[in-house]
């Protein structure tokens, strides 16, 4: 018989297998609108200044879909790319060590991306 249903990995924490079937249709919706706002709608006349930028940030929901968009990005790819890792078998050792740098590179990535988004808001 067949298995059709998503598990957990091997070394797969529940929490982290939850947030990547979480994050997955969050992303799916939210990349989409950002996809057809931002490169489509946005773009009908030609390529955006700054300023554009700028202006498109002064409606609140923007950030807001923004920071969704970036915090979901990054943490399903990180969750990914760990579970492919995950497949390679890696020792303990090596295993917290990913664990770490991941948590490090999401928490830093997050921290400047969300602080942008609040600068660029702000003017």
């Amino acid at each position: 018989m067949i298995e059709t249903g998503s598990t957990p990995k091997q070394g797969e924490t529940t929490i982290l297998w939850l947030v990547k079937i979480v994050t997955g249709p969050i992303l799916l919706i939210v990349a989409t609108i950002h996809l057809i706002v931002n490169h489509y709608i946005g773009s009908l006349g030609g390529l955006q200044t700054y300023s554009d930028v700028v202006k498109y940030y002064k409606a609140w929901y923007i950030p807001v879909m923004e920071g969704i968009f970036l915090v979901t990005v990054l943490a399903h790819s990180l969750i990914g790319l760990r579970g492919v890792i995950l497949d390679l078998r890696p020792t303990a050792a090596m295993l917290k060590f990913i664990n770490w740098a991941f948590a490090a590179l999401g928490v830093g990535f997050s921290a400047y991306g969300l602080w942008l988004i609040i600068v660029i808001a702000g003017r």
